[in-house]
């Protein structure tokens, strides 16, 4: 039987007994892929609160859930799973307010910067916190069939990763942007660096350049990467957000290419988001034909099944690992980190001539 035929794993098992969600902020990303994900997986939500209050009243009714009138509130909802669906600023504040001992899942990035991860992953030891970051991409459907390939030998040893992506991505949906210091790396190609380090393992260091572009406002907009792993391995990223000339040039893909086999995957909501295209997925196993794998699901909302599925089976007990837990989490932090230090620095000059 092929690799092919088996049917890489695409699913997250489910928790037997979900405990309810409380969601703490109502911003896009939670009407588009928290609340689809957690309904179409029959996880509960037992409410939403976030500080504007017509956000949370809007929210609660087009979802059917309850709208808490205020953080304490919120929090005060028993045996509940907390989904703090916020911008990084605001993490810290709202973990020292959980209840000791609770689970709660941090929307990435954590923190803007590595000392408020660190400060970050403080506070969830002090609070002894059961706390993972939501890095979902690597629960979609396509990752998980990916890395299942890799771990059953169909890829053979990695030996070359990339992301590609020039794609034009609509930052006016997210008003919070605008002014921030960081931006592209830290709240987009996180995603990246992140499904590298799950992959690959930390790496040594990283070379990177980040930088705007005309036509936007926000402070980063295209990167360049190497990240720095012992030979053979190369791992590359490129991703330009500024394509703003139609999509018959738009791509955005993965490649994770081995010495037995090579998996190809398009990342679909990237292209015209939020709506996207479907993501798709290729296999060829070296002196073979390409093969499609069809996906069961997509990168959003699908992925965030998984996150919480994660979360919620280690707090059962019934998953031995917390995948994207804060103390995983926080070398993904420093990878970032690093890379910003990189792009801050002056390139080796070029010598010259006599």
């Amino acid at each position: 039987m092929s690799h092919i035929s088996r049917g890489p794993t695409q699913k997250w098992a489910a928790v037997t007994a979900p405990r309810p969600v409380v969601i703490v902020g109502g911003g896009s990303i939670v009407t588009d892929a928290h609340l689809p994900a957690y309904r179409m997986a029959g996880i509960p939500v037992a409410g939403v609160f976030d500080l504007d209050a017509e956000r949370t009243a809007q929210v609660a009714a087009d979802w059917d859930i309850t709208p808490f009138a205020s953080l304490e509130e919120a929090i005060a909802t028993e045996n509940a799973v907390f989904d703090l669906a916020l911008p990084p600023v605001a993490h810290q504040g709202v973990i020292e307010k959980l209840p000791e001992g609770a689970p709660a899942l941090l929307q990435k990035p954590m923190g803007r910067d590595l000392a408020e991860a660190t400060a970050i992953l403080k506070a969830a030891r002090e609070k002894k916190l059961t706390a993972a970051v939501n890095f979902q991409l690597r629960f979609s459907p396509m990752m998980l069939a990916i890395h299942d390939l890799y771990k059953s030998g169909a890829l053979g040893e990695l030996v070359d990763v990339e992301l590609h992506a020039n794609i034009m991505t609509p930052w006016h949906l997210w008003p919070f942007l605008k002014g921030m210091e960081r931006v592209e790396i830290l709240l987009h190609s996180i995603h990246y660096l992140d499904l590298m380090r799950h992959f690959l393992g930390n790496p040594r260091g990283i070379h990177a350049k980040t930088l705007g572009h005309p036509d936007t406002t926000v402070s980063q907009s295209r990167t360049s990467a190497i990240l720095d792993y012992p030979e053979p391995v190369r791992a590359v990223m490129s991703v330009n957000h500024n394509h703003d000339f139609g999509p018959k040039f738009q791509d955005c893909y993965f490649r994770f290419e081995g010495n037995r086999g090579v998996a190809i995957t398009t990342l679909g909501v990237n292209l015209d988001y939020p709506k996207g295209v479907p993501d798709e997925l290729w296999f060829c196993k070296k002196g073979g034909d390409w093969e499609e794998i069809a996906l069961s699901g997509t990168w959003f909302p699908h992925a965030f099944i998984g996150v919480m599925n994660n979360l919620q089976r280690f707090v059962a007990g019934e998953d031995d690992t917390l995948l994207t837990s804060v103390e995983d989490a926080w070398n993904t932090m420093a990878l970032v980190e690093a890379a910003y230090e990189s792009s801050a620095r002056p390139a080796t000059p070029i010598k010259e001539r006599p």
